[in-house]
C-alpha cells in the first residue's frame, strides 16, 4: 500500500512540476504555449498508462475480478500510451479529439467487458 501511494503522488508531485518548469521556460522565451500543453498532456497519458499497466497486478477477490482486471489494464494502457502518442506527435485539434476519445474508448472497453462478465455470472 505505501508502495502504491508513493508512486501515485509521484506522479502528481512530477506532473505539477512539469508543467510548472514548462511554464517557467514559456516565461522565459524557451518554448512555446503549444509545447507546454503537449508536454502535460503527453506526460497525463503517460501516467493513464502506468495506471493501467499496474491494474492487474493488484489483488482481486476473485477469478472474475482478475479477469476484469486484466482487461480494465490492456485498455487503459494502451488508450494512455495512444493519447501520449498523439499529443506528441499530431496536430492539437485531432489529438485532443481522437486523445479523449482514445481515453473513453478504454473505459468503455473495460465498462463493456465487466458488465459481460457480470451477465454471464447472473445466467450462470
Amino acid at each position: 500500500m505505501k508502495k502504491q501511494l508513493i508512486g501515485d503522488l509521484g506522479w502528481g508531485v512530477g506532473i505539477v512540476m512539469l508543467a510548472l518548469c514548462a511554464t517557467w521556460a514559456r516565461g522565459e522565451g524557451y518554448i512555446d504555449g503549444d509545447t507546454v500543453t503537449r508536454l502535460v498532456l503527453g506526460a497525463t497519458g503517460l501516467m493513464v498508462a502506468w495506471f493501467g499497466n499496474r491494474m492487474p497486478k493488484t489483488i482481486a477477490p476473485s477469478a472474475r475480478a482478475r479477469q476484469a482486471q486484466r482487461v480494465g489494464g490492456w485498455s487503459m494502457a494502451l488508450s494512455g500510451l495512444v493519447y501520449a502518442g498523439l499529443w506528441a506527435f499530431a496536430p492539437v485539434d485531432i489529438a485532443l479529439i481522437a486523445g479523449c476519445g482514445a481515453i473513453i474508448l478504454g473505459m468503455a472497453v473495460t465498462i463493456g467487458y465487466c458488465l459481460s462478465l457480470r451477465g454471464r455470472a447472473r445466467a450462470a
